[in-house]
């Protein structure tokens, strides 16, 4: 089971930190993702780490803002977002599975959490 939590509000420009923690089975070799989805739209990639954490991979979009992290359990991963942009604003998931960039190569999900930013 993955747990995701940490959405809320923000100011264009603020920072949030988003949290998955991973209960009820090892997840310590599968590689942890970010998604999100905003409204009226498909679900994007937001960034990867390894299982080991030593990889990481972001999007474009939020390359040089968002920072992807885990703890040294494994059993936790974070998100932390600065410099927020009104776009982006979505609902926000945390998975597990390959190191892709595609929402096929991932086979837990958790549940999202909001972000809402405004200018």
């Amino acid at each position: 089971q993955l747990q995701a939590s940490g959405g809320g509000s923000a100011q264009a420009g603020g920072s949030l930190r988003l949290s998955c923690v991973a209960s009820g089975r090892t997840f310590s070799r599968y590689a942890m993702a970010w998604f999100r989805q905003a409204p009226g739209k498909e679900r994007e990639f937001v960034s990867t780490i390894s299982w080991s954490g030593a990889i990481t991979y972001y999007a474009d979009s939020v390359k040089g803002r968002f920072t992807i992290s885990t703890d040294n359990t494994k059993t936790t991963v974070y998100l932390q977002m600065n410099s927020l942009k009104p776009e982006d604003t979505a609902v926000y998931y945390c998975a597990a599975g390959g190191l892709g960039h595609s929402s096929n190569e991932y086979i837990y999900w958790g549940q999202g959490t909001l972000v809402t930013v405004s200018s």
